[in-house]
């Protein structure tokens, strides 16, 4: 591969400081989903955990590393997932926690942040002045920054749930992977394309929240005014370069959903799956319903992400006429 921040080495070794409750996570084809969507689909579950997302991969290792050397207080923006692992990882070493959120986050995220004993503070706006305000504290108290995306902890956290991709030898052709900041998709991008190069390798993203997707497209990072999409957890403005960089190399393909899809795709995997999922994990369900000519008759594998909703939302989401 070309020169990347990512390292395989270091990504195997990142599973041994992972609380094993994180990792191997269900891997499974599941048969219901494919009258309907036209392909073979296996599932990575990654909200069968404390945390309901797959962030805790990553924050394992960040809190790990803060636990042997370095300051005992941590703090990140975070709209809701991020902000949650870093809780949990923090509180079983003993670290001091902030997490930074936009006072518009999802109501379940925020409450479990604080049930976490992580201390929150609100900001209007999105999710880029939460990110401002962390790096803010950080500065002013001193304290580590947990940048998701840029920090390459978060990366290849997120990067061993490739291994457990491809090990075995993986019999899907492609992979489906929210894109947001580009932890998930560099991480497990980066693993594909280092021990299973044939499979491709396809971030999708919202149509309302199109700024990495379209950097991807352009090779330069191209920012966004607004987003508009309940799929919050990916609702970045502003890529980062280096994330970018790193995002070049490994994925094939990056695509924009309509949230008209999003909503299907979460319908669908309650129904056909039994899976109550958030908006960003129903990415990959939506980018087969926008192209299924593209999917026919090959096996897709979409990792299910997060699974932390407002209970009141994802009733109007799921119950809303197709």
């Amino acid at each position: 591969m070309q020169e990347t921040r990512l390292d395989t080495t270091r990504i195997r070794a990142t599973r041994r400081v992972i609380d094993p409750i994180f990792l191997d996570t269900p891997l499974y084809r599941c048969e219901a989903l494919e009258p309907r969507l036209g392909c073979a689909v296996s599932i990575k579950l990654e909200t069968a955990n404390p945390v309901r997302s797959f962030k805790a991969r990553g924050t394992e290792v960040i809190a790990s590393l803060l636990a042997d050397d370095g300051p005992r207080a941590v703090v990140c923006a975070s709209a809701g997932n991020l902000g949650q692992a870093l809780a949990w990882s923090g509180r079983g070493r003993g670290l001091d926690v902030t997490v930074v959120a936009s006072r518009f986050a999802t109501v379940a995220k925020l409450d479990r942040i604080r049930a976490l004993g992580a201390r929150l503070e609100l900001v209007d706006g999105d999710h880029e002045p939460a990110r401002e305000r962390a790096a803010a504290i950080a500065r002013y108290d001193g304290i580590r920054l947990v940048e998701d995306s840029l920090d390459i902890e978060t990366c290849e956290g997120a990067a061993t749930i490739g291994l457990e991709l491809v090990d075995p030898v993986p019999t899907f052709d492609t992979v489906l992977i929210a894109l947001g900041g580009g932890a998930l998709a560099t991480g497990v991008g980066h693993v594909m394309k280092a021990l299973a190069p044939e499979v491709e390798v396809i971030c999708v993203q919202p149509l309302g929240a199109p700024a990495m997707t379209r950097s991807w497209h352009q090779r330069r990072v191209v920012t966004t005014d607004s987003t508009n999409t309940i799929a919050d957890g990916v609702a970045g403005r502003r890529p980062i370069p280096a994330v970018l960089d790193d995002l070049l190399l490994v994925a094939d393909d990056a695509v924009l959903v309509q949230e008209s899809s999003i909503t299907a795709g979460m319908r669908i995997l309650l129904h056909d799956a039994g899976l109550v999922v958030e908006p960003s994990a129903a990415l990959g369900i939506a980018a087969i319903l926008e192209d299924r000519d593209r999917f026919a008759g090959r096996h897709v594998v979409t990792i299910v992400c997060g699974s932390n909703v407002d209970v009141d939302a994802y009733h109007r989401w799921v119950g809303a006429a197709p």
